[in-house]
């Protein structure tokens, strides 16, 4: 972590590296750097057990701590994926919502740490922006309807067809 200029600190219970190896698992270009573990009994854990997990994570640089239960992930933090076609969508919304996670709305779903996740379609962020204001207003409708997106529904409607 010396190296880095920056990282993102994810808060854990217990369970950061677990968390990592999951994410390493899942996400491409994704792989635990370095474990380091305490020195000595402090109030996060005994001796050996693991303090902080430096990890990239989808090309960027994360450190995941374990600091016991005080602070729980909330709304205010997500982490967006950008997927190239449905399948990578289906892959990693499955593996977040398969591993102990839940569904939330709009491509948005929970993992088993509480973390939020945008599984986000390049073709809805396209969509979204459109230059047709009318076609992108029907693919925000869309989207609202969902759980996680789909991208085929998404294309209908930018072309004002009804669901495929």
């Amino acid at each position: 972590m010396t190296g880095r200029k920056a990282a993102v600190f994810l808060w854990f219970d217990t369970e950061a590296e677990a968390a990592a190896e999951f994410y390493a698992a899942t996400f491409p270009d994704s792989h635990v750097d370095r474990i380091v573990r305490l020195r000595g009994e402090t109030p996060s854990g005994p001796a050996g057990s693991v303090q902080v997990v430096e990890m990239t994570l989808l090309g960027l640089p994360y450190a995941l701590l374990n600091a016991g239960p005080h602070v729980r992930p909330n709304d205010a933090y997500s982490l967006q994926v950008y997927t190239d076609d449905q399948a990578e969508t289906d892959r990693l919304w499955n593996a977040i919502v398969g591993n102990g996670g839940e569904e939330i709305m709009c491509g948005w779903c929970k993992d088993r740490w509480g973390f939020r996740w945008q599984i986000t379609p390049r073709v809805l962020m396209e969509a979204l922006s459109h230059p047709d204001a009318a076609a992108s207003a029907r693919a925000q409708a869309a989207m609202m309807e969902m759980r996680r997106i789909d991208i085929a529904t998404i294309e209908a409607a930018l072309r004002g067809e009804p669901d495929p």
